[in-house]
Order: C-alpha cells, then sequence, then structure tokens
C-alpha cells in the first residue's frame, strides 16, 4: 500500500498569526480513538520514504548538501541585521530574522526531502570556528526557523539544547536524559516532527551517527517477524517521563510504536524511555512489559542496526532527520581532554505543523502549531549558549 505524499506548501515570510507564540504541548498519550489496529497497517510501504543504506552509500549527492560561499555570506548579513534589534535568542522566528530568498529556497528543498522524501540529509559548511558561539547560535535557531517551529525540549524550555556530556551517570536512566552524557544512543526518535544537529566540536574517538528508515524496518518486520510489527503497533508500551512531569499528569505515558493514521505508517521510539519504567512496575503502579515485547524491542534495534547508514558528522555540519519515518542512534564517544573543547552540537526539535505541511498524527495537538516537545507546566522557552 503506498503512502501518499503532500507537497509542502511554500513557508510564508512571517509565521502564522496567532500561532506563533507560547509553549508547545509537551509529551502526550495519543488518542486512543485513532489508534488503529495491526490488522489496518499496510504489509508493506513503497515510496520515497522507504530508502536503503544501498540506496546512498555509493551516492552521498543524494543526501548531503553544501553551503556556497553565497548562502554563508548571506546568513551573516542576516544575523548583524538581527543583532541590531537587540533581540533575544528566543524571539528568533523567521519575522525577526529573515533570511535570502535563495537562502530559503535552498532550505525548502532540504525541508521537502526531510519531512516527505528519505527523511535525512547533511548540510556541510558553515564556518563555525570562526563564530562567536552566540552568532552560531542564532544563526542556527534561524535556519531552523526556515524549516520549523522551535519547541522544548525539557523540563528548562530550552527550545535550543546542548548534546554534551556534562559527566551525568547514564546508568541512572530514570534520571538521566543520554545526551548529557557520553554513552551510546540506542535506536530511537525525538519527540518533534525534526531534529537538527549542527556541530561545533568533535569528539576525540565516536560519538558518530546511524540514521535507519523506519518504513524500511516495518517492511522488514512485517517480512521476518510480523509477530514483532503486531506487538509494536499496540499502545500498551509504557514510556516514562523520566521526571518532567506538569501538574496532574502521570509520570508515564501509555502508547505504541508504531501507528498507522492518514494513510502512514509513524514512529515514535526511545528505548531509555522505555526500559526506565521498572521503578513503576516495582512500585505496582503498571504492569510490567512482557517477554515478548522485551524480544520485540530487541528485534527493532538489531533491525535497524542492520539497515542503517553510517555517517560522521563534521565541524559545521549539519544533521535533519525527520523523526516521523526515521530512527537514528549515535555511538559513544571520549572526549579530548583540556584544554581541547569537548565534543558539543546544537540541537533543534522541530515541530512541522498540519498548516505548513506536516504530517498529520494521532495525538491531540496534532493540529497545534507548536506540536510535541517536553513541556512541564507553563515554563518559558530559553535558549542558553551552552549546556546546563
Amino acid at each position: 500500500m503506498p503512502v501518499a505524499v503532500t507537497t509542502i506548501p511554500p513557508l510564508p515570510a512571517a509565521p502564522y498569526k496567532g500561532f506563533n507564540k507560547g509553549i508547545t504541548a509537551g509529551m502526550l498519550e495519543p488518542n486512543h480513538d485513532l489508534v488503529q489496529p495491526y490488522s489496518a497497517f499496510p504489509k508493506k510501504i513503497t515510496g520515497k520514504t522507504v530508502w536503503t543504506r544501498e540506496d546512498f552509500v555509493d551516492d552521498e549527492s543524494l543526501w548531503k548538501r553544501s553551503w556556497s560561499a553565497e548562502h554563508v555570506a548571506s546568513l551573516e548579513a542576516a544575523y548583524d541585521a538581527w543583532a541590531a534589534k537587540g533581540l533575544t535568542l528566543p524571539e528568533i522566528d523567521r519575522e525577526t530574522f529573515p533570511l535570502s530568498e535563495d537562502v530559503r529556497t535552498f532550505l525548502a528543498e532540504v525541508r521537502e526531502t526531510t519531512v516527505h522524501g528519505a527523511g535525512f540529509i547533511l548540510i556541510r559548511g558553515l564556518p563555525v570556528s570562526e563564530w562567536a558561539v552566540d552568532k552560531a547560535c542564532a544563526i542556527y535557531l534561524a535556519i531552523g526557523a526556515a524549516i520549523g517551529v522551535a519547541i522544548s525540549q525539557n523540563h528548562k524550555g530550552h527550545i535550543l539544547g546542548h548534546v554534551k556530556d556534562l559527566g551525568s551517570d547514564p546508568t541512572q536512566t530514570d534520571k538521566v536524559r543520554i545526551y548529557t552524557t557520553a554513552a551510546r544512543q540506542y535506536f530511537h526518535t525525538d519527540n518533534g516532527d525534526i531534529v537538527g544537529l549542527l556541530c561545533l566540536h568533535r569528539a576525540k574517538e565516536g560519538g558518530e551517527s546511524d540514521v535507519a528508515s523506519a518504513h524500511n524496518i516495518w517492511n522488514t518486520l512485517q517480512a521476518e517477524r510480523p509477530d514483532v510489527a503486531e506487538l509494536l503497533a499496540q499502545p500498551n508500551w509504557y514510556f516514562d517521563r523520566k521526571g518532567e512531569v506538569s501538574a496532574g499528569q502521570k509520570p508515564w505515558v501509555q502508547k505504541a510504536i508504531f501507528y498507522y493514521h492518514d494513510g502512514r505508517v509513524i514512529s515514535q521510539y526511545d528505548p531509555y524511555y522505555v526500559k526506565s519504567v521498572q521503578r513503576f512496575v516495582d512500585a505496582g503502579l503498571i504492569p510490567g512489559h512482557t517477554d515478548e515485547q522485551k524480544e520485540a524491542i530487541e528485534v527493532l534495534e538489531q533491525t535497524a542496526q542492520r539497515l542503517a547508514l553510517h555517517m560522521v558528522l563534521e565541524v559545521g555540519d549539519i544533521q535533519l532527520v525527520g523523526e516521523m519515518h526515521n530512527f537514528h542512534a549515535r555511538t559513544a564517544y571520549v572526549d579530548h581532554l583540556p584544554p581541547r573543547p569537548r565534543r558539543h552540537l546544537l540541537r533543534l526539535w522541530l515541530s512541522v505543523p498540519e498548516v505548513e505541511g506536516g504530517w498529520k498524527r494521532p495525538y491531540p495537538d496534532s493540529g497545534a502549531y507548536k506540536r510535541c516537545g517536553i513541556q512541564v507546566d507553563d515554563v518559558p522557552e530559553s535558549c542558553p549558549t551552552d549546556a546546563e
């Protein structure tokens, strides 16, 4: 059954009035009356979203782009104009930090590929080593604003995140977000439509990236392990909120890993969030995942590893991954010793709202301009220029 593809409308120069302010909805449970049974899912997905490593490994032009010298000069000029206004980083949007028509056209193609195509792209050539970190943060936020809407990534309201080892203990999975450690990140999705990473500094060793088509994974599971596919499509998986809880919320959510909605298979998963609910099981608050479910997520990880494309982010590279139909992972890493800088990536989680061509989701916030993310109470958005 082919997956419908809709052309993204051109983004307006300014955000939709009445939508662009405020905070995101955060981590929610699905509308369970919209969750389709496994029997409704396609046996095989076709189209641009189904890609294999072999499709791309020998032709990097399919997934790599480069900024031209003119693009960079235009971005720097736009930054100078924005800086003269005296605005703060959270105030950056398409209206306050307008980009040139040439850059917007370049990013429109990037956006189309990320949302409705293969779902990942690598853009090379931002001269971040020549820029102050404030300038890199501002330009990156403006690039993100041309693609989607930045949303909060944690309980602190960070819409600009920092992937950096803060010395946190990765074994404390119920308390620690893995992006604040140097540990391996298994195949997962983040809670947004697109995740973007801008490399400021590389690690001494490791910290390399893998991406796998969730639609190719689905097809493979349907062919090899339909029992696993069926388990992953059932909305009886418990995901930890890791303490990032608003008043009146449960400290977990219950949902599926794969959904079939509006003619598309959608994925949403992070093994650390699934495995760290054990304390609630021990307290008798929720049932534990069955042995069959535990095997299913191991099969999912192994399948993703087998099908993934490996890549290395160099300084100045931006990686964009569409979260609706791709999984991504990171190898463990070792940082340089001082005085050399530690590995440091700027991270954006972007909402791609339905009014701007985003996929419909079986969630209460599907029609919101800012959807997904992590939001605790009314914590305001912020953009720190370093990890905290």
